[in-house]
């Protein structure tokens, strides 16, 4: 019972921040553009990655679509990740590094309304 709280809570926190950052990259923040124009990304695929990113963390919050939710939204994390890497940023890195082991974590416990 205690790992479904905490599961829950995870999953909050998660769902939290991806539509947090999904709306910052949506709206068009000048620090989303800014660090996506390092790796040449236009306005409008910043909006799209924000997009899928508030998608996928919506799909988190229901069972039948959990499971996508949480790859979809590690993809993407996965995806800054190797940008950074890639621009030699490991600082950048490692900060995107807890997200995807977030989302690895929530998937390993599973939804915590699912029948097991």
């Amino acid at each position: 019972m205690m790992i479904k709280i905490m599961n829950s809570l995870l999953i909050l926190f998660a769902v939290f921040m991806g539509l947090k950052q999904g709306y910052a990259m949506c709206s068009a923040k000048p620090e989303m553009l800014d660090m996506f124009s390092k790796w040449h990304f236009s306005k409008t695929a910043v909006t799209i990655n924000g997009a899928i990113t508030m998608i996928a963390a919506l799909l988190i919050l229901h069972p039948k679509t959990f499971l996508w939710g949480n790859f979809i939204m590690a993809a993407g994390i996965l995806m800054i990740l190797c940008l950074q890497l890639l621009v030699r940023d490991v600082k950048g890195a490692a900060i995107e590094l807890p997200f995807l082991l977030l989302n690895l974590i929530i998937i390993y416990f599973q939804h915590p309304l699912t029948k097991a």
